[in-house]
């Protein structure tokens, strides 16, 4: 075996050891590498006292170099391969997870940040090229209707204008995120929280197979890793780390979707928050977003979110406005002479000036104007407003 393929199988056994994102793990792998960090583990020499016990539990009834050879023949298998750091798909962006340390967090999970020492990946896109430009759209399972169609719009949108539309295949927003882009014949990318070969949602089963055929299917866990409910946290991180932004499109006040927000916010990635109704349920944890998480923009669609990611000058949204009237063409003085019209009845040309504040050659020449514009009307007792200056 060459030392890249010590150094891929290595990645495999920790991460079947311990949970992905351990700070220990990362460190002693960073400081001696995969390989010597394994050997030291399974020798008891894990440096902290939670470390030891999880190896020592681990190891009670399984060799983790029997477990990684299983997961590695399963996936083979499967079609499934595996990315580590010194392979060139593997997305550098994910490195930045390391600055997660100082992040105040609530539990072990969020305080567990450290980068992927491995991730298994399903379909022909190498993965690097994938995420490049790439915006992730996390949200409520039981998403509305309005959250649904909302998070299929934007999957759609950006996948038309070549973004990556990232995921975690979840029902609600996940799925339909997922779904907008590949409706777009664009690229999309679902993050699991277990084993490829034991996707989850089970219900998911079909789009996760439309996914893996025009993007990519992705996890940190090995095949057979079930999806134990800890992972979704640790699982969120790679997706707030693997993108430009982050779109919250519906939350409710304990969502784990908001933990996704947070992280991209704490790695100075765009932290994009999707407004619902302030009756709704599912939008309390998105509006305490807006209202808490310093940084975050309310964003409506995916002009807004371009705007936020894309390059500076190229992906600006339009200003919102309504319908573009006649009367927006006018210069200043043939508006101010079209208010200075009476509602009703005809006005002689030397009062309507008097009343706009022109003189009176102006005034006859803008009056011309307004007549071509069809905005007045001009009568033997003067000039009359049409009904079409009248909005």
């Amino acid at each position: 075996m060459s030392c890249r393929d010590e150094d891929r199988f290595a990645r495999v056994a920790l991460t079947w050891l311990a949970e992905p994102g351990t700070r220990t793990v990362h460190q002693l792998v960073a400081e001696h590498g995969a390989v010597a960090t394994l050997a030291s583990l399974l020798a008891g020499d894990a440096p902290d006292a939670r470390l030891r016990t999880a190896v020592a539990a681990r190891t009670a009834g399984t060799d983790p170099r029997h477990a990684a050879e299983v997961a590695l023949g399963r996936a083979q298998r499967l079609g499934v391969r595996i990315a580590v750091p010194a392979d060139p798909e593997w997305p550098a962006q994910v490195e930045d997870l390391v600055r997660l340390d100082g992040l105040a967090a609530a539990g072990r999970t969020d305080r567990e940040t450290r980068p992927p020492l491995c991730l298994w990946v399903r379909g022909a896109e190498p993965l690097a090229a994938a995420l490049a430009r790439s915006v992730a759209v996390v949200g409520a399972r039981a998403a509305t209707g309005y959250g649904a169609h909302v998070a299929a719009e934007l999957g759609h949108g950006l996948a038309t204008r070549g973004w990556t539309v990232l995921s975690g295949g979840a029902y609600g927003v996940d799925a339909a995120a997922h779904r907008g882009a590949l409706a777009a014949g664009g690229c999309t990318v679902a993050v699991l929280a277990c084993g490829l070969d034991r996707p989850y949602p089970a219900g998911h089963a079909a789009l996760f197979e439309a996914v893996a055929e025009s993007g990519l299917v992705v996890s940190e866990w090995p095949p057979g890793a079930e999806p134990h409910r800890h992972r979704f946290l640790i699982r969120n991180r790679v997706i707030a780390a693997a993108t430009a932004g982050t779109v919250l499109v519906e939350a409710a006040a304990r969502s784990g979707a908001t933990s996704t927000l947070r992280r991209a916010a704490a790695l100075g990635r765009a932290a994009m928050v999707v407004p619902g109704p302030v009756t709704s349920a599912m939008s309390v944890g998105a509006h305490e977003m807006l209202r808490e998480l310093p940084g975050s923009r309310l964003v409506t669609g995916v002009a807004h979110v371009l705007e936020e990611v894309g390059r500076i000058g190229d992906d600006l949204a339009p200003l919102a406005r309504g319908p573009r009237t006649v009367r927006d063409t006018l210069d200043p003085d043939a508006a101010r002479l079209l208010e200075a019209m009476p509602a009703r009845g005809a006005i002689g040309p030397e009062e309507l000036a008097t009343r706009a504040g022109l003189d009176l050659r102006t005034a006859l020449r803008r009056l011309g104007l307004l007549s071509e514009l069809d905005l007045v009307a001009r009568t033997a007792a003067g000039y009359t407003l049409r009904r079409a200056g009248r909005g």
